[in-house]
């Protein structure tokens, strides 16, 4: 069980993909970070949007989850516009898996 919540059916090849790599990264709490912001977001994402968003994919998982709950900061070339949509997302002031 992947955890999504979203039907892949009604999306095309390259955002199914990317669907399925945001649910499936390695660590739990990323992949609850990425994938519910990818069910949420991916139907709406421009190329650009999308481009971005298989960038962050590549993150290692302990750097990402660093630079979204603010124990680190966020590396220049990663400070999108993109990142900052999928850092507001989550909600800091409970457990992102509640």
């Amino acid at each position: 069980m992947s955890g999504s919540t979203r039907s892949s059916a009604d999306l095309d090849p390259r955002r199914r993909k990317i669907l399925f790599r945001a649910w499936h990264r390695g660590m739990r709490e990323t992949d609850l970070i990425m994938g519910r912001f990818a069910d949420a977001e991916i139907g709406a994402m421009s190329d650009a949007g999308l481009d971005e968003f298989e960038r962050l994919i590549e993150v290692l998982d302990r750097d990402l989850l660093s630079w979204v709950t603010g124990e680190a900061e966020v590396p220049e070339n990663y400070d999108s516009e993109l990142f900052r949509r999928l850092k507001a997302f989550h909600r800091h002031d409970k457990p992102i898996h509640a």
